[in-house]
């Protein structure tokens, strides 16, 4: 009984690693690995295992800026057994990562944190970092818009949107054609099985008083949602380009 107890407060539990079979991985893709797991100095009780999909995002708290831990998604590993004292464990696990997963830019940490379910136990925490590649789709639209139409990413940011929604902001400087027109284009992407939705933020240039005024009253920011299907896709980052410059030509004016 004092073994359990022990146990319960953390003390001789049970030691839990995950182990994946790479580190790098793109949006869609299955991950695989297993959980090892090491008995402790008490039988225990596993309700289940989860591997919490974890990344930094930005909040506003109180009027300033914070940056928190979320959980972005949640996988069930396993359901309830008994990890007996000593125990040696191992289980294999496979799931697709989610198109929407947040690509790896910057600074951004993605990793995943393996818990235990354990009834009146302190949860075990293991951590792997891991590197995302945007899915095929998001890649070619930050193809045609960086190498087609000449925009440059300034800064990529996880943030709170309204009503508690994630979102990943890519902020890009203005190029080429548009160089004169924008002061930045701001773009979140929402990957789908038949293609992306795309919500652009075109921040016009302020030109002349009235443009100055537009500023001072944030009335030069236009928002427009869009949505590329998978033919609209496949035809290629120039073809992706041209339908972008049109709809961004119509609120940059």
């Amino acid at each position: 009984m004092f073994k359990k107890f022990m146990a319960s407060l953390g003390v001789g539990a049970a030691k839990v690693d995950t182990q994946l079979e790479k580190e790098r991985f793109a949006a869609g893709e299955e991950v695989r690995g297993k959980v090892v797991m090491k008995g402790g100095n008490a039988e225990q009780q596993i309700d289940r295992i989860h591997l919490f999909l974890m990344t930094e995002v930005v909040k506003e708290v109180d009027d300033r800026k914070v940056r928190e831990e979320e959980i972005i998604h949640r996988f069930n590993i396993a359901e309830s057994f008994t990890l007996k004292e000593g125990e040696d464990k191992e289980i294999d696990f496979s799931f697709t990562l989610p198109l929407n997963t947040p690509a790896s830019f910057g600074r951004l940490p993605i990793w995943f944190q393996t818990g235990l379910d354990i009834p009146m136990a302190v949860d075990p925490k293991d951590r792997d970092f891991i590197h995302v590649d945007p899915s095929e789709s998001v890649q070619t639209i930050l193809t045609a818009l960086q190498h087609e139409l000449g925009f440059s990413l300034r800064k990529v940011e996880m943030e709170e949107a309204r009503r508690g929604h994630i979102v990943q902001e890519f902020e890009f400087l203005p190029g080429g054609r548009f160089s004169g027109d924008l002061d930045e284009l701001e773009a979140v992407f929402f990957p789908q099985d038949d293609g992306v939705e795309i919500v652009l933020e075109v921040d016009r240039r302020a030109k002349g008083l009235g443009g100055l005024l537009a500023e001072a009253l944030d009335a030069d920011e236009s928002h427009v949602r869009t949505h590329l299907s998978n033919t609209d896709l496949s035809k290629g980052e120039r073809s992706v380009a041209n339908q972008l410059e049109q709809l961004i030509e119509r609120f940059s004016k």
